[in-house]
This record gives C-alpha cells, structure tokens and sequence, in this order.
C-alpha cells in the first residue's frame, strides 16, 4: 500500500518544489531556489500558511511589487544560467495581472520563473469574490488567464488531486532550455487551503537533467561544407552562447579559424573584449566593424540568436548577394530562421563538433581577412576612448563618459545590469566586457524597471561579486520600489542613476522619424504653446533614492563621479551613485547608429520634419530583403 501524508494543496507544493533540482554535466543544484511573495486575500492563507510550515525548507523573499518580483526572479535565473530558478506568488485580481509583464519579459528571453498567482474560488461558494472579473459567456474565466499568452506552460488546479501532474509539468518545462520561460500554476484560494492525502513519492528528490544534444550527423557535414566555402565568414553570438556555457568553446574556435565574432545584446561577453576575433555588438546598436564585416558578410554563422530586427537592422544589414546563413540553436524554430542551414544541437556541443571537423588547421580564413578586421576594430576602439575620454574632470560628464570612468574601476568580477533606454546603444557600442557574465542586458523585451530589481536577484545569485545597476531617470520612475528590498535584506546593489530630464532614447527616436520629441522631455509645459519645453521639473531623485533607505552619492562633475563610483563599489550597503548628464556632443557622445532599424513612419503629413523623415525611411525600406 503506498504511503502518504496528508497536507494542503499549498503545503504540498512547497514541499514538492523544495526537492526539485537540476543537473548538467554532473553538477546539480536546486531547481527553485526560493520564493518571492507579496500577501493578499487569495494566498495568505494558502501559500503564505505554507511558506511558513516549511520555512527551513523554502526561502522566503518580499517583494514590494508583483512585475518587479518576478524581474529579481528573472535576474536570478540568468545569473544562475538557467539552471535555478525562483517561484514568486500573489493574491489574486491586481497582484496576479501585475505578473504579466514580467511573465512576458522571462518567456521572450527563453529565462525560467514559476508564477503562483491566486485564483478566485474553484467551489464558487462566494461568486463573485473580492477582485473577481465576471465574464458573462465563460465562468471559468479570471485574470489568470491574462498570463496563457506569456506563459510556456499554464494550469489551472481546480482539485487537490490535480497539482501533481501539473508540477510534473511545470517542472519539466522549467528545466527544458529549448522550452523555458514563464510557467503558471493558477490556485483558487480555497483549493490552496484544502487538505488531501499525498503519496509520499511525490515528495521524493527529483532530478531534472538539463540536456547537451549533439548534431545530427547529416546537419553537421552540411554545416561543414558551407563553412569551407566561405570566404569573408562572420559568426553572430547570440545568447544561447551563455545559456550553454559555450564562451570558451567559442573562443577555441574563432582563435582557430580566424573567424571574427559579432555579439547580439544577449551575447556580448562572449568573447571578452580584448580576444584577437571579438568585433563588438552587430546590428543598430552595434559597431562600425561588425556592420561593415556583416554587409560583406558570405555566410553568417548565427549561434543561439533569435535574430531580432536589431540584429539584422530590419532585414537590412546581411546585404551581399548569395550571403547565407548557418544557424546553430538548440531550439529548431530559431534554427531555421533566414532560410539558413540548420545546425540543431546545444552550443557547446556544436561547436565541438564543427571545431573536431575544421579546427587544426583544416580549415583558416585569409590572413588579408584578419588584418582587415583587427584593423578596423582598432579604429573604432579609438573612437570609444574618445567617447570615454573627460578633457576636463570638473565639468558635468556626458553618459558615454559616465561609462568611462565606471570602465576605469571595475573588473571581471562587476556586473552591469541594464534594460532600457538609451544606455543599451551606448553599452552595446562602447562597453569592453572583461568576464562571460559580466554584461546582463535585457533587450528581448527592454522592459523599463527591470533594473534594479534584477540587479538584486543578480546579486542573490552572485553574493560576492559586486553588482550595478545602471537606470535613466524615465526607467528609475517606472520601478524603483524594490530598494527598500534591497534595503531590508542588507543586499548591497549599486545604482547608477542618470538624470537627463525625460525619455531620452525615445525623445531621440522620435526627432529622427517626425515626431519632433513630442511628450518625451520631463519638463514644465510652456506657457506660450502647452507643449513640455519649459523647465526642468524640480524632482530630486536622489532624495527619493534616500527616502527609501539608499545611501546616495551626488555626483557634479567628472571628479565627483569617478570617486563616487570607487566609493559605491567598495560598499557593503545598498549604494546609488546620482549624477546629472550633459547632452551628448560630437567629440564625447556615442557614435551614431550603425544600421538601420524600421520604425515606420507617418507616410502622409503637413510638417516639414514628418516629410523628410517619410523620404529617408522609404531610401532604407528599399534596401530591405528577404533571405530565401
């Protein structure tokens, strides 16, 4: 007769998702590190009674808001390479719909998070309960379902009996890399609460092994041939680079085939800056050198990119005659893309076995070819030290210049965590990464307010290492409520909060395609025409930085900065560096953008700028292509 234990739903859970781990190349670790949790009616006396019960068993975390709890549980996730993750729960009704966007920013970026948002009763004793949405034609229906669209996996446990296949289910979706993302398991609040009798192998340590599948053997030889046809070839690391702890193989082959190596946001790191075939970030944020060598480009090599419109410049970039493409991705949707040879399999385990068929010497780009591009690399890291560059230290720094002196002080232990806005062109641009992990870009989403919670849960996963978070001032309003998290828990982030008085990145965006910064700038209205072009507002966001427990740095000029940093990097406590920019000039601002990127614009109007942004956005759309 099989044993069992008579629990809540709740309960059971827990104890279930604190014996789940993961395994991969013989190391193994626990699957669900933790969980995020901020308490209402439709789970406090579910899953906040069992956190309690098993406190030993499950760490608990509190969160200030539901979106940003799952953005640390994302952090932790990536810094973790996937392999552990973090569950975070809320009421039902805006605690639940709060998830959606992180939900959606963890699954477009392949990042597991399990999600244990309340639901309203499955018994409909009380119908319609506190924060219920009545839907007239469906009474199965809840807020809940908002999170089926960004979720990989979705359940709803409407019976005791239910949650066990369904945590069957999200576990392996969760440890699935071809598969992972947001998984949702939905709990009517009374069937949390409700007890029945668990067969005690469901309690059992399971372990979950994460997969290496090699190439096929057919895809492999094609992969091959186009390699060895290839003359100007450029390899396009995406983040399925970091995913499968691939850096060193990749390093390993590019040094021997003098192939040069381009990064998308996900995959910069890579290479560390200084490797002999690193080029830099490709695509609209990318460098100079990358984008010339891709529109020369005769075969891409993409490996663990999605190839987003960034990466390609909107179908623009990849504009030789004949290029084509080989695509080396675990997963066969992305595998696929541009009509390019598949080349199915685990990073690591691909690269391994292209480098076993052309590595030692079977198989060199031209030397001519290598000298172009170390060539042009050197050139563009001239123009980055003069973006760095601070002629004079007791002037306001420009935010390419910010970056300067943070690139002075750090070292391959520091993580740089960003998300939106315009520091990810500058980044992606001008920053020289000096460790695999040292660059923590979210940019499948750019989800402003990712910061700095995931900065905390970078730091969660990586308590000796010091962590930054680097935030506009449009991105600090959206999200800075998880400080006092950071604040409470002792975790000792570092902001690098930048004051340039609106949405810079999309004011900018918006002057090139005719919309004239139209509501960007964080300013007075004018009195003259309503528009917001009169003063600065006077927030001080450094003070509400302190307010919230923070201990802020005020930075003036470039002097001020660069000991501000030294100082915030040598801290044990939450820092925020503040520092208010100038607006970028020629000499010390980042360079333009490199490619294009398709923002498509207004193609009647009467305003001069519309006009002429029309005309320049047609020259480009002609250059479009599609890669058959």
């Amino acid at each position: 007769m099989t044993s069992t234990t008579r629990l809540t739903v709740a309960q059971a859970l827990v104890r279930f998702l604190a014996a789940q781990f993961t395994e991969r190349d013989g190391t193994r670790q626990r699957l669900i590190g933790a969980t995020w949790g901020i308490f209402g009616h439709g789970n406090v006396a579910g899953l906040g009674q069992a956190l309690i019960e098993y406190a030993d068993e499950m760490p608990y975390h509190q969160g200030r808001n539901e979106q940003s709890m799952v953005h640390a549980a994302v952090g932790y996730a990536r810094q973790s390479n996937r392999l552990a993750a973090h569950a975070v729960t809320t009421s039902i009704g805006p605690g639940a719909t709060n998830l959606v966007t992180g939900a959606a920013l963890a699954t477009v970026n392949h990042l597991p998070v399990l999600l244990l948002p309340g639901d309203t009763f499955a018994g409909r004793p009380a119908d319609p309960v506190l924060q219920q949405l009545e839907v007239p034609y469906a009474g199965d229906v809840s807020v809940n379902d908002c999170l089926r669209p960004v979720s990989k996996y979705f359940d709803r446990i409407t019976r005791p009996e239910a949650l066990v296949p369904a945590a069957l289910n999200a576990m392996r979706v969760l440890a699935d890399p071809v598969e992972t993302g947001a998984v949702t398991l939905a709990l009517p609040q009374d069937v949390q609460a409700e007890a029945y009798d668990w067969p005690d192998e469901f309690f059992a340590e399971r372990t979950w092994q994460v997969r290496r599948p090699a190439a096929d053997p057919a895809e492999l030889a094609a992969a091959v041939r186009a390699v060895r046809e290839a003359r100007r070839p450029l390899i396009v690391a995406g983040g399925g680079v970091h995913h499968s702890r691939a850096e060193a193989a990749l390093a390993e082959f590019a040094a021997a085939t003098g192939i040069p190596v381009a990064s998308t946001q996900a995959g910069k790191g890579s290479l560390n800056h200084d490797h002999p075939q690193d080029v830099g970030g490709i695509g609209h944020t990318g460098t100079a050198t990358a984008d010339e060598l891709a529109r020369l480009a005769d075969l891409v090599i993409g490996i663990g990119t999605r190839y987003t419109d960034f990466t390609t410049a909107s179908g623009t970039l990849f504009e030789r005659p004949g290029v084509r493409f080989l695509n080396l991705n675990i997963g066969a949707y992305d595998g696929h893309k541009l009509a390019g040879q598949p080349l199915i399999a685990d990073a690591r385990s691909g690269l391994a076995a292209l480098a076993g068929e052309l590595g030692q010497g079977r198989y060199r780009v031209t030397d001519s070819y290598i000298a172009e591009y170390r060539e042009d690399k050197e050139r563009w890291e001239q123009r980055v030290d003069a973006c760095y560059e601070a002629e004079e230290p007791d002037v306001r720094p420009t935010q390419p210049q910010v970056l300067g002196a943070l690139d002075e002080i750090v070292d391959a232990t520091d993580i740089l965590v960003n998300a939106a806005g315009s520091l990810p062109g500058d980044l992606h641009k001008l920053w020289r990464t000096r460790s695999f992990d040292q660059y923590h870009l979210e940019y499948g989403y750019s989800c402003m307010g990712y910061e700095i919670p995931a900065a905390i849960g970078v730091k969660l996963a990586a308590p000796d290492r010091p962590v930054w978070a680097l935030v506009g001032d449009g991105t600090y309003l959206m999200m800075p409520t998880e400080i006092v998290t950071a604040v409470q828990e002792g975790i000792a982030i570092k902001v690098v909060l930048i004051q340039n008085h609106g949405y810079a990145s999309i004011g900018g965006l918006s002057e090139s395609v005719g919309g004239e910064r139209f509501g960007t700038a964080y300013r007075h209205r004018s009195p003259a025409d309503g528009s917001y072009t009169g003063a600065p507002l006077p927030v001080d966001l450094a003070a509400n930085a302190a307010s919230l427990g923070m201990r802020v740095l005020r930075a003036k000029t470039v002097s001020d900065l660069r000991e501000a940093l030294a100082e915030a990097r040598a801290a044990d406590t939450p820092t925020c560096v503040y520092v208010e920019t100038e607006t970028a000039d020629t000499v010390s601002g980042a360079p333009p953008a490199q490619a294009w990127w398709d923002v498509p614009v207004a193609a009647t109007a009467t305003r001069s700028s519309a006009v002429k942004a029309r005309e320049l956005y047609e020259r480009h759309v002609s250059t479009r292509r599609r890669h058959l």
